[in-house]
């Protein structure tokens, strides 16, 4: 227990360290969000791309992983939209409950993984974030559409131009193509990524950091606590057992297990505000999540004995 809480401590120490700069204006707000974007459209891709390139895509644990995650989301995504009735709130704040419970910030989720499982786990991690980007994605703009504030609609032309205008989609599409077309390593970009791929966790977990807000935890905090058991609470062991129950081993049930604990994403804060969402109950939800994420992330490991 002592040596996991030591190997993911870094984690949320490095995450710390982003909101103290952010809360201290050591760096302008104005600074954060090209920060964000390099992180986001190079850096991020510079790992994701050769991760999934180098990947063993021909035993069961990566496919056993991948529908468990997509699997499980679907189960909560699904029960969350049957719950919409008995749910009191207006349309908007119903669209970051849902967003809530089944996005997962990759940022937290890929360091935690290095930290744990090392170089192993972050290639079938990296498997995992090409399947289930696109199904959270998809969900959370087609709810937003209908209940956001602005309900304007989506077609699916413009759904599919988003998907593919989202750089880390496009980046575990493209490590998916080299790696079932069996491209060598090429040399020169192979290394370029590599060093891309090295500043793009410490950095995405800085950002992440810095892109915390508690304001709405206090204010709404029965919601918030509600979302965060549901995301820490239930989708941690769904994903653990539906990974099982695939056939899994040990190494994809401890991936899976993670990736259900891993916190609430930042990029959903930012879809609710350009799509009509409750942006500040969002930013609560996510603030929330991934501290408690960094407390039960040790615990639920102990509890499962995957270390």
């Amino acid at each position: 227990m002592g040596a996991l809480f030591a190997g993911v401590l870094p984690v949320f120490v490095l995450i710390a360290i982003g909101y103290g700069l952010r809360k201290s204006d050591f760096l302008p707000d104005a600074t954060w969000r090209p920060i964000e974007k390099l992180s986001i459209n190079l850096l991020y891709p510079g790992f994701l791309v050769p991760a999934i390139w180098g990947a063993d895509l021909s035993g069961g644990s990566a496919g056993a992983a991948a529908a468990a995650a997509v699997t499980a989301v679907i189960i909560v995504g699904t029960c969350t939209l049957l719950a919409r009735p008995l749910i009191p709130l207006e349309g908007p704040a119903y669209t970051s409950v849902f967003q809530g419970v089944i996005r997962w910030n990759s940022f937290v989720f890929l360091p935690v993984i290095q930290a744990v499982f090392g170089a192993e786990g972050l290639a079938l991690a990296a498997v995992m974030i090409a399947s289930i980007i696109p199904v959270t994605n998809i969900s959370c703009v087609a709810v937003l559409a209908r209940w956001g504030a602005d309900q304007r609609g989506v077609s699916p032309l413009a759904l599919i131009k988003a998907m593919l205008a989202n750089p880390i989609l496009v980046a575990c599409l493209t490590g998916l193509a080299l790696n079932f077309l069996r491209v060598p390593p090429i040399p020169g970009v192979s290394e370029t990524l590599e060093l891309l791929g090295g500043a793009a966790l410490p950095l995405g977990l800085i950002v992440a950091g810095a892109g915390l807000s508690f304001a709405e935890v206090a204010r709404r905090k029965w919601t918030v606590a509600v979302v965060s058991f549901v995301k820490l609470g239930i989708m941690p062991p769904l994903m653990w057992g539906l990974c099982v129950l695939f056939g899994g081993d040990e190494l994809a049930q401890g991936t899976a297990l993670l990736c259900g604990a891993a916190p609430g994403a930042a990029a959903a804060y930012l879809l609710a505000r350009q799509m009509g969402g409750d942006a500040p109950l969002m930013a609560g939800i996510v603030a929330l999540t991934t501290v408690g994420s960094a407390l039960s992330i040790p615990i639920l490991l102990t509890l499962f004995h995957l270390v």
